[in-house]
């Protein structure tokens, strides 16, 4: 199975889903990657608590506008991410057909992702890395 359409999403689309697109970007620049929030702060640019701990990396979300997750999102996505098993079930219930296809991010390691929103630069750095950590284990199963 290729996922060729991976959908990440966390709650406001502005902290920890653009850090994994932008990540996930990176690693698989031939890939449609996207972002999206439950209850997106939509038109929002990336946290600037986000951007800062991925600016050691060149990595740029300037061009990052939050989105709030519908049906044609999760119906074009191949696998869908989330950061804690909770977003996973709210996906679940609203579209049953996502089971099987949406996964925690830290799925192989079982971490949720906590939220840094409004919380010091140290939390979005350990979102970060727990981020980084999580994908480590999907690369066999997404290239």
């Amino acid at each position: 199975m290729a996922f060729d359409n991976i959908l990440v999403v966390c709650v406001g689309n502005i902290c920890r889903s653009p850090i994994a697109e932008a990540l996930l970007k990176e690693q698989y620049p031939q890939k449609r990657i996207d972002s999206a929030g439950l209850s997106a702060v939509v038109g929002n640019p990336v946290d600037p608590k986000s951007q800062a701990v991925m600016d050691p990396y060149n990595i740029d979300m300037s061009h990052h506008v939050a989105k709030q997750v519908d049906e044609k999102l999760v119906m074009r996505a191949d696998i869908i991410f989330t950061m804690s098993d909770g977003q996973t079930k709210w996906i679940e219930e609203r579209w049953p057909y996502c089971r099987g296809k949406t996964f925690k991010i830290g799925h192989w390691i079982d971490k949720e992702v906590a939220d840094p929103y409004q919380h010091d630069i140290s939390l979005f750095e350990i979102a970060r890395q727990d981020i980084v950590d999580s994908l480590k284990l999907w690369t066999d199963k997404i290239s």
